[in-house]
């Protein structure tokens, strides 16, 4: 495994791709936040705000954003954390996981993230500041 110090800027880590996001990955979700909006579980109520079908919460797609950085634990930490929601998920789309170098300082790392669904759609895109030990 690349460390992210030897990363140049314009390279990319390695992606990661999600499983289908299903319903019981947004009910756990749902349990974990506290975010019990039914559009989230409930087809029915989906369907009267509007949708056509249940969307996967924002902010669970942006924390699997940070599935990235986890194989880094031991070299920093992610000191700021920024994103556009930029489309819906929904249920058993496969989200890829992205993010390439853009700044580099002695203690600092810029990322530029992205979750892009299976058809090549950006959902959320973002910035990440990486700080280095």
């Amino acid at each position: 495994m690349t460390k992210l110090a030897e990363l140049q800027v314009g390279e990319s880590l390695k992606e990661v791709q999600l499983e289908p996001v299903s319903r019981l990955d947004l009910i756990k979700y749902a349990g974990a936040s506290g975010d019990y909006n039914p559009i989230h579980t409930i087809d029915d109520e989906a369907a009267k705000a509007g949708l056509p079908g249940i969307i996967a919460h924002g902010m669970w797609t942006m924390g699997n954003l940070a599935k990235l950085f986890t194989a880094h634990y031991e070299e920093g930490f992610i000191q700021d954390y920024s994103i556009r929601f930029k489309g819906m998920v929904f249920l058993n789309d496969v989200i890829t996981l992205r993010a390439s170098l853009s700044e580099k300082t002695e203690n600092q790392l810029n990322f530029d993230v992205a979750a892009v669904n299976q058809a090549g759609k950006e959902v959320i895109k973002g910035k990440v500041v990486y700080h280095q030990y």
